[in-house]
């Protein structure tokens, strides 16, 4: 039997389980060394072997070994001093689990979101529109716009720094039902039902009152903010978009693409690329970071390093999902040679040969 089976199956090689409670009186080093004796990683994140994709796909009287397998490492995970859990070794087989979840997923788009979702991408954003000359047009698309909350907050974010500035935004959702309730811009304490999650959790009380008006429990986006607004029905993946779109300065693709399947994830990116014009930028996170890397190496995409960390780990939920669900994000990780593609979430788009 191969190995990385063994560790599926809860035989041969040892658990992380079994190593951390038989080794807790070793130093973070010797940890290491155990790990590395044990032969105990044996597939990083980045590749895709098909017997262990066949493996995490087993089911066994309708259940999922792998799926047991994750659920008792998430539990004993959560003990690990962060000692341990800082060790190479340890972050090698964090990516090895991560692999283990993204082929037993089953992947499905999901419309949870929150306003001001991530600061430091939209003090990015905020940056990028004070380079514009006073009085100047900037137009923006945001691709699976979902309920409303990423495009009100980059609105938001950029009128209130930039009040001269005209910004048109082009608000994309392949969901009708969907793109409706973002166009209202009405928001209650039922909202949270829709996306799984409080909305509102993450603004201050401040910025609940200067983005919203308030009547009781009702929020609705306030007229400065729901102005120069189209609401458009579309697909991110069809050929058409940029025909569709108009040459945009911003093009935002955050937080959808990670639902998909990598082959139609990376199809998708190469597509959304395209509206952007000479110069502008494509914004994009909430996707696997090798489908990312390898897009924007193939075609020359140059990353924004400005807040590169700040903007990885801005959004805390992605990051405590790691690396239990698929579309949880690895540490970032300097020691890389390919670091600043990999984890740059921004990108300054060239010429058009270059897509």
């Amino acid at each position: 039997m191969p190995r990385h089976l063994g560790l599926i199956l809860n035989t041969r090689p040892r658990s992380i389980v079994e190593l951390w409670t038989s080794s807790t009186a070793l130093s973070s080093k010797a940890f290491e060394r155990t790990m590395r004796s044990e032969n105990f990683i044996v597939i990083n994140s980045e590749v895709s072997h098909p017997i262990l994709a066949k493996a995490a796909r087993l089911q066994v009287l309708g259940k999922s070994p792998a799926g047991f397998y994750l659920r008792l490492n998430k539990r004993i995970w959560e003990h690990l001093p962060s000692r341990v859990r800082d060790l190479h070794s340890v972050r090698s087989y964090e990516a090895w689990l991560h692999t283990l979840a993204c082929l037993s997923a089953k992947r499905q788009q999901f419309f949870g979101t929150f306003f001001l979702r991530n600061r430091p991408a939209l003090e990015l954003m905020r940056r990028l529109a004070g380079q514009k000359p006073h009085g100047s047009t900037l137009r923006i698309a945001v691709l699976g716009c979902s309920i409303g909350a990423e495009v009100y907050s980059i609105l938001w974010t950029i009128r209130s720094a930039r009040p001269d500035l005209k910004v048109i935004l082009e608000a994309v959702d392949i969901s009708k039902d969907i793109l409706s309730f973002a166009e209202k811009g009405i928001y209650t304490p039922d909202t949270s039902e829709l996306v799984g999650a409080s909305i509102f959790e993450r603004l201050t009380k401040a910025e609940m009152v200067e983005m919203f008006d308030w009547e009781g429990d009702r929020a609705k986006v306030k007229s400065w903010l729901r102005e120069g607004i189209t609401w458009r029905l579309g697909d991110a993946t069809d050929p058409e978009l940029v025909e569709i779109l108009g040459p945009q300065d911003i093009v935002v693709a955050s937080n959808f693409l990670c639902h998909m399947s990598r082959a139609d994830a990376e199809k998708c990116l190469r597509n959304v690329v395209q509206p952007v014009s000479p110069g502008g930028y494509l914004f994009v996170s909430g996707i696997d970071l090798d489908v990312r890397t390898k897009v924007a190496l193939d075609l020359g995409w140059e990353p924004v390093r400005e807040l590169i960390a700040e903007i990885h780990d801005g959004d805390r939920s992605l990051r405590a999902d790691w690396p239990w669900a698929w579309w949880g994000l690895e540490p970032l990780n300097r020691k890389r040679h390919d670091w600043q593609t990999r984890y740059a979430a921004a990108f300054r788009i060239g010429s058009p040969e270059r897509r």
